[in-house]
């Protein structure tokens, strides 16, 4: 589970400085769209990151094989979702948007599986 911890730290601050190089730096360099393209997938990325927690709490407490499942979907969507974004706005090829989806898919099925790593949590006594 400490991957997951050190991969949502490092997808979390590259993030952040995607985010900066957005408004920043490459905000006068590409048409409006393109811009709400790249925002999309740093903030996609940070909600991934985060997510990246989430398995390692629950796979912590669980030992779930779901939870594994679930850290690496998201890392999967991580870089084929926001990973085909970045790279459609830097190189203008569009036809990278095809990937996005794959990458949206494996965010589902992370979710779907820390769902059911989380299942097999106790519930705590009141």
């Amino acid at each position: 589970m400490r991957t997951f911890v050190l991969l949502g730290a490092v997808f979390g601050g590259v993030a952040v400085a995607t985010g900066a190089f957005a408004a920043h730096a490459l905000a006068p360099r590409v048409e409006p769209r393109m811009l709400e393209v790249f925002e999309t997938a740093a903030r996609y990325q940070m909600f991934h990151a985060l997510a990246l927690f989430a398995v390692a709490w629950v796979g912590q407490q669980t030992g779930a094989r779901a939870a594994r499942v679930a850290g690496w979907a998201f890392v999967l969507g991580i870089v084929l979702f926001s990973g085909s974004l970045y790279a459609m706005v830097f190189s203008g090829v569009r036809a990278l948007g095809m990937i996005t989806p794959l990458g949206g898919v494996a965010f589902v099925v992370g979710w779907a599986a820390l769902a059911a790593a989380a299942w097999r949590m106790r519930a705590s006594a009141p």
